[in-house]
């Protein structure tokens, strides 16, 4: 564990891989190690990649693995909050999770985390990861006019492009905030070149979802965006949700594991989500001595057991294969 910023290092099993402990190394270097797409190969109708001798990987379904890739203190406490280094270990650590599976994860990046830390997204790219919007600066739909969601997404569109040479063509909302209230936002996407977006969450929820959506991915009906939802289970005519976050650190682990087999079984592939900062298991602490004002309850719920996180994604990854949003929609026959 390095004591300068508390983030313990992640353990594969087996040999483990180890984290550079130079930040100033290149993306090449950093992540040398990692499958490029030339890599990937494709057998008896499933895609492959780096697996290891062994490893599970042949299945009726590909799921869809994806990372909202932003820092802590601006998606949770606010996005008046700086970013912090913290998010380039934590990254790096999903990035060698991925790499040791061979799984190929589209990662949902917040700009103002590009702008600061560019060779971040490099190294993303260096894992033949597919690289889409989660916006700039974070802040909710619901806080937003029309005018300033378009802003907002036009600037994160135009920094990615620079920085990959190639425009995203999906998005996800902040906290999932497509709600009732701000379905505005399909028409505006789509003018803006978005394809596909993963941000209506098909639930009951006070702060964001839709419980009437489709739980499968759709096409708006006002405009030629595809929305893919979150994964979620349909228990007792409600769905439930069990896709990630804290979803997915709370819950027993053999829930998810049970949900995403019975979404398997008919035929659907599961949206899945995470954030890097959820391994990071000293990360709070580290940011309230650094002056972050966090509540009592906001500590313990967030604190509560990220160690946990990263041996269940490893049984999640021997068990379930996964391929990029786009590599999906791809295969369920959606024109891209």
């Amino acid at each position: 564990m390095d004591e300068s910023n508390n983030i313990a290092t992640t353990s594969a099993p087996a040999s483990g891989l180890r984290r550079s402990r130079t930040r100033t190394r290149n993306a090449h270097d950093e992540l040398s190690g990692l499958p490029r797409p030339s890599e990937f190969r494709v057998e008896s109708g499933r895609e492959t990649g780096g697996a290891r001798s062994g490893q599970k990987v042949s299945q009726r379904v590909a799921h869809v693995f994806t990372v909202d890739l932003e820092d802590w203190p601006v998606a949770v406490m606010g996005p008046h909050h700086e970013i912090s280094d913290r998010v380039v270990e934590n990254t790096r650590r999903v990035l060698q999770l991925l790499q040791w599976h061979g799984v190929r994860a589209t990662f949902f990046i917040l700009t103002r985390v590009a702008e600061r830390f560019p060779h971040l997204i490099d190294e993303v790219l260096a894992g033949g990861h597919e690289i889409a919007s989660h916006g700039h600066s974070h802040r909710l739909l619901t806080h937003m006019t029309p005018d300033e969601f378009a802003d907002d997404v036009g600037q994160s569109l135009h920094i990615l492009e620079r920085l990959t040479g190639e425009r995203p063509i999906g998005y996800r909302a902040p906290a999932f905030s497509i709600v009732e209230t701000t379905r505005w936002a399909g028409p505006i996407l789509s003018e803006l070149g978005i394809q596909y977006s993963s941000s209506i969450f098909p639930i009951h929820h006070r702060r964001y979802g839709i419980a009437g959506s489709p739980r499968v991915p759709h096409c708006w009906d006002d405009c030629g965006l595809i929305e893919c939802p979150p994964a979620t289970v349909r228990l007792l005519g409600r769905n439930l949700p069990m896709a990630g976050g804290g979803y997915f650190r709370l819950l027993p682990g053999a829930i998810a594991r049970s949900a995403i087999g019975r979404l398997e079984r008919q035929g659907t592939p599961a949206v899945l989500y995470m954030h890097p900062y959820e391994l990071d298991t000293g990360g709070v602490a580290a940011h309230r001595r650094a002056g972050v004002s966090v509540g009592f309850r906001r500590r313990m719920t967030q604190e509560l057991f990220r160690g946990r996180i990263e041996s269940r994604l490893h049984r999640l990854f021997e068990r379930f294969q996964f391929v990029t949003m786009r590599e999906s929609l791809s295969r369920r026959g959606f024109t891209l």
